[in-house]
């Protein structure tokens, strides 16, 4: 099914490129970070985000131009409460109002999308997932803080990242040529206009570099297209997508501080780690009016995926090989009245994935040589949702909602039952998990240029197929329960016009029924760990030529319980702090624009001082970098770029970490240079 759900799939997409007509360049223009501009991710309908109850960031199409991010932390990192770790070539770890998680709590606490589709089934989360989106080709990206609204489900749980593809009519024609440092050498395509069936567009990103570090070049292949049309009163659009990444990938560097000698960073201790995966999407939206106040929507959507890694952060260096495909809908009625909208809506997920584990080297204490895993599971999810907003008066607008899942896994084992070394083969079994995920919200417009809001939300996420199926001797799938987020959330948002616009937002959360592996490897069920901070986006015109803009945000992520590992320095003890979460991120940025034609961008990122372990004794001091952007518009059809990352050289790592006894970093690049020259027509 793979196969030829990939073949059918890339050959649709190419055929866009005869068909696509003529169209015309977009041009964006500079603007503060937070305005009142349009959000669809929340309701999965276009609202204005002053009028919406969630904390929601975006970068549009200009910024994500400017920055031409060669890894997508560049990009997101910009936003508050969002740290993004870069692991090497497209791996990476997620941090949204959270630390930074591992195994399946890392996969599972935030939920991927294209266009308000996930990425990936919700129990077959990929920690890495974003490699799968295509946010080089995206007209803007749209990233929740906090758990999401009714209208999504499982992995919903501290945050969503929405990646959203340009709309045909809208879309440029454009050709970006791009290279630079360390082999480095990209390709972007634009192309869209009026076909024989509809507005289309079609996009192709290509990315190879030879890597900073020894044994470590990456090839990323990404296609979208896009076709949009109308069929009586139906609006429909067909959304095509296709990744291929080919990496060879560079292992942690070990020893205190080691990512400060940059020979040793450099090196790749384990040349043979390797990543290799696609994934496929297809989906198709619709939109039929039934009445003047009614209408339905629906996104019948299939996806495909297949990827196989060494692990090469255990001394097992296993090779996986996982995927899944899937087939489901989302669907809504929703009612527009005077004062209202109503959304009522059903949910559908059918998936069936597979795993197989084997490790080639000799035995290592418990990492035994040979089979570990081989099982396959289908999973089958449904859901429904009711949620509703009202205008209350002319400054006060409500919302609440509740959304109900049922998840099933139906797991088959292909393998020897029982234990071998430390693994733990389970005979065949069904599990089913029951959810449920309330939020309610306010918006108070305070004058016309202030306006408040709040939200009590809870997220929910259904147990990952490895949480409950790669388990160890002495470890149970009973007991294993859906994880739960309580979320409290208050701010401001003041809008001064060109002048000034500001967003300020405090939590707090709890979660209870975690899931996490402690520093023995050892899954840890029904933890609990408790959160808090404050967030501040804005921007500022200083003058009609300079301004100021970023985020700032402070949290404190704290164990609630007693537990985990066994050795005394990685023992989990209540109220410790969380390790890979630092109290404090921050992205300032100057942007100059001398004159018409040219904008310069400097940039200032802050990492805060974190502990690499549970126990809170291995700490990691943070770190400062400086970044340049660079821009010239030649005429107004061509545009060409200089970008200077890391510009101080500063010697940092991505991330820090303790375990197996030892301090252990994914080392940061030194200074780099690109250039890239792009062309509209």
């Amino acid at each position: 099914m793979s196969r030829l759900f990939r073949h059918v799939l890339l050959s649709s997409a190419t055929g866009f490129l005869s068909l696509c007509g003529g169209g015309h360049a977009a041009s964006a223009q500079d603007a503060p970070a937070v305005r009142d501009v349009v959000v669809v991710t929340g309701a999965r309908a276009e609202t204005l985000r002053r009028q919406s109850t969630l904390a929601t960031a975006i970068l549009e199409a200009e910024a994500l131009d400017r920055v031409g991010a060669h890894h997508v932390s560049e990009a997101l990192n910009r936003l508050p409460g969002v740290n993004i770790n870069r692991g090497n070539g497209a791996e990476h770890l997620t941090a949204i109002r959270s630390p930074m998680f591992t195994g399946g709590q890392g996969a599972g606490s935030f939920l991927y999308l294209e266009d308000g589709v996930p990425l990936r089934a919700a129990g077959f989360a990929n920690i890495n997932g974003l490699f799968e989106g295509a946010d080089g080709l995206a007209d803007r990206i749209e990233v929740v803080r906090g758990p999401g609204s009714a209208a999504y489900g499982s992995n919903a749980l501290h945050g969503l990242v929405n990646i959203i593809t340009p709309d045909p009519l809208d879309a440029e024609r454009s050709v970006r040529l791009e290279a630079g440092s360390y082999g480095r050498a990209a390709a972007r395509l634009n192309l869209a206009g009026e076909t024989g069936f509809g507005a289309g567009w079609l996009g192709v990103n290509l990315r190879h570099e030879d890597g900073w570090r020894e044994d470590a070049s990456l090839d990323r292949r990404v296609l979208q297209a896009r076709l949009d049309g109308r069929m009586g009163q139906t609006d429909w659009s067909l959304r095509l997508s296709g990744v291929d990444l080919e990496q060879e990938t560079a292992t942690y560097v070990g020893g205190f501080e080691a990512y400060k000698d940059e020979a040793a960073s450099r090196r790749n201790a384990d040349p043979e780690a390797f990543r290799n995966a696609y994934a496929l999407r297809a989906a198709l939206h619709l939109n039929h009016p039934i009445t003047e106040t009614l209408s339905a929507q629906a996104a019948l959507f299939a996806r495909s995926n297949d990827m196989q890694f060494r692990m090469h952060f255990l001394p097992s260096e296993a090779l996986e090989t996982s995927g899944h495909d899937s087939l489901g809908f989302q669907s809504a009625l929703v009612w527009t009245l005077d004062d209202s909208v109503i959304r009522v809506g059903l949910d559908t997920d059918f998936t069936e994935g597979a795993l197989r584990e084997f490790q080639t080297r000799p035995t290592v204490g418990p990492f035994v040589q040979g089979l570990h895993y081989d099982y396959t599971v289908q999973s089958r999810t449904v859901a429904g949702f009711a949620m509703g907003e009202h205008q209350l008066t002319s400054r006060l607008r409500l919302d609440a909602g509740l959304r109900w899942e049922n998840t099933r896994y139906a797991y088959s084992n292909r393998a020897p039952e029982g234990q071998v070394g430390r693994y733990l083969r389970l005979p065949d079994r069904d599990d089913s998990f029951d959810t449920l995920a309330p939020h309610a919200g306010w918006v108070l417009d305070v004058t016309d240029s202030l306006s408040l809001f709040g939200r009590v939300a809870r997220g929910v996420r259904a147990p990952q197929t490895a949480e409950l199926y790669r388990l160890q001797p002495g470890q149970s799938v009973e007991g294993i329960e859906p994880e739960t987020l309580d979320s409290a959330e208050t701010g401001l948002r003041l809008d001064l016009g060109g002048a000034a616009q500001v967003e300020l937002t405090g939590y707090v959360m709890r979660k209870e029924n975690v899931i996490l592996r402690d520093s023995d490897g050892l899954t840890v069920t029904g933890a609990k760990t408790r959160h808090q901070g404050v967030e501040l986006e804005g921007g500022w015109s200083i003058t009609d030529t300079l301004m100021l803009s970023g985020a700032v945000s402070w949290a404190v992520h704290e164990y609630d319980f007693n537990g985990g590992a066994g050795a005394g320095s990685e023992r989990i003890r209540e109220g410790a702090r969380i390790d890979t979460a630092p109290e404090w991120l921050s992205s300032l940025r100057l942007l100059w624009r001398p004159v018409e034609s040219v904008l310069v961008e400097t940039e200032w990122a802050h990492v805060g001082e974190y502990y690499a372990d549970a126990g809170n004794t291995a700490v990691y001091d943070g770190h400062d970098l400086f970044h340049m952007r660079l821009s010239k518009d030649i005429d107004d059809q061509t545009r060409i770029s200089l970008g200077v990352r890391n510009l101080l050289d500063e010697r940092y790592a991505e991330r820090a970490d303790f375990a197996f006894g030892r301090y252990r970093y994914f080392p940061g690049e030194g200074r780099t240079i690109s250039v890239s020259a792009g062309w509209s027509f």
